[in-house]
């Protein structure tokens, strides 16, 4: 099973960035974990982060081509205005679990909406990095309830 994890704008910035909100685990240090679950749980993870959106939809675009299991994104702040990233991901045939390590909900106003929401299987939000090893798991699962004679 192949899981394509993708980190958005800013999110290289993790560990640097509002730790109160985001606490101090860089992205690296939320790969590895991910990562090694993915190697408990008998799944290879690919790690992408970037700041340009044309270059996400460019990752997800590749997906598309590589047929992968499941995607995991957290888009950071494209979340909450990016059609292009949404239209990208609504031309994937695998679940997609919106990830977020805050709870976007107990924040700005802004942040409360997510244009992902109609067209990913779910979303996990406000358990820092267990935000991301949730959705692992969901994902997992997910694609192995869908598969014949797996459980």
């Amino acid at each position: 099973m192949q899981i394509l994890m993708l980190n958005g704008v800013n999110l290289n910035m993790f560990g640097k960035r509002d730790p109160a909100q985001y606490g101090t685990a860089t992205l690296a240090q939320i790969d590895a974990r991910v990562q090694a679950l993915g190697q408990e749980l008998g799944v290879a993870v690919e790690c992408f982060q970037t700041n340009f959106e044309g270059a996400m939809c460019e990752r997800i675009h590749q997906a598309h081509a590589e047929a992968v299991d499941a995607v995991l994104i957290n888009a950071g702040a494209w979340t909450h205005y990016s059609y292009a990233i949404r239209d990208a991901l609504a031309i994937l045939h695998c679940p997609v679990i919106e990830v977020h390590m805050s709870n976007i909900h107990a924040r700005e106003p802004f942040r409360h909406v997510s244009v992902f929401a109609e067209i990913v299987r779910g979303s996990v939000c406000g358990f820092g990095v267990d935000s991301y090893l949730l959705a692992l798991r969901a994902a997992v699962a997910g694609v192995q309830a869908g598969r014949p004679g797996q459980a």
